[in-house]
């Protein structure tokens, strides 16, 4: 679950509307709001931003404000005191991981292979019609 803010440049309504409509119909949103005193847009659910941006840049100008984790109802529990070391990880280290993770991605989509075209024959096409 993610909660990705967005500023939207809504100028009226009927923007608002095509915009609320395009958003909801995008897989995993559960939930959106759009707030037009502050040009804003929040949405909560399993949703990838930049695909969701992409399809508002259809209708009006759209920019990623923040991503985060939705806040979730927290039920109480007995806290335990753990001493966590607060070791910072090395840029490179970060460096490295987000590297991985991108690579992971970019070899996933690029895998994907899609049919450009299909031909047949005419011996092979029952229909064809072939002049002699």
């Amino acid at each position: 679950m993610k909660k990705v803010v967005l500023k939207v440049e809504l100028h009226d309504d009927k923007i608002k509307k095509k915009a609320m409509k395009a958003v909801s119909g995008i897989s995993g949103v559960e939930s959106v709001s759009a707030d037009m005193k502050d040009q804003k847009m929040t949405l909560i659910g399993d949703i990838d931003p930049v695909c969701v941006v992409g399809k508002l840049r259809k209708l009006c100008h759209a920019e990623i404000l923040s991503v985060g984790p939705a806040k979730e109802e927290k039920k109480e529990e007995p806290k335990k005191e753990e001493k966590k070391p607060d070791a910072k990880k090395d840029p490179k280290e970060e460096y490295a991981e987000l590297l991985k993770a991108y690579e992971a991605y970019y070899n996933q989509t690029r895998l994907q292979q899609y049919p450009y075209h299909y031909y047949r024959t005419v011996e092979e096409d029952p229909n064809g019609c072939v002049i002699c």
